[in-house]
């Protein structure tokens, strides 16, 4: 059985281990986590700041941008994120922000979310998003300066 990358941080992150990735295993980790192309896995995210939670986008109502396609739930938030996407993109690429204060990337869920400052930050789950509750200044702050290194 071939371990890849994704499947190694699922089974770590299950058992509540993380283990940093040498930097050789994300070298072509692109900039935007997207399963697919498809960025936040269809959610729109315009939505966390209008609605304060996530809205699935529609296939039909996209945008391109950073190598991703964002999906959105109406035209006017498509509108919206075009004009600004640095504004509504979740932090670090839509990548876990736990893992990324922590040297490293992984995958993230729609539903563990917050916005903190305005920015928007996904987690690999909910129960990876309470330990970044913990300390979310010093998490942000270690995520900052960890990417985008981390990619690399």
């Amino acid at each position: 059985m071939t371990l890849t990358r994704r499947s190694f941080l699922a089974s770590a992150a299950g058992f509540g281990l993380y283990a940093a990735l040498p930097a050789s295993a994300q070298a072509t980790t692109p900039q935007i986590y997207a399963e697919d192309g498809i960025a936040i896995d269809g959610t729109d995210p315009v939505a966390y700041f209008t609605d304060a939670a996530p809205v699935e986008g529609s296939a039909d109502i996209t945008h391109e941008w950073n190598g991703a396609t964002w999906r959105f739930a109406s035209e006017a938030n498509r509108e919206t994120f075009a004009a600004d996407p640095e504004a509504y993109a979740p932090q670090y690429g839509g990548y876990c922000a736990y893992a990324v204060s922590e040297g490293y990337t992984a995958s993230s869920t729609p539903k563990a979310w917050k916005i903190v400052d305005g920015k928007l930050y996904l987690n690999y789950s909910r129960r990876i998003q309470r330990r970044w509750d913990r300390d979310i200044t010093a998490r942000i702050t270690n995520a900052d300066a960890n990417w985008p290194t981390v990619l690399q």
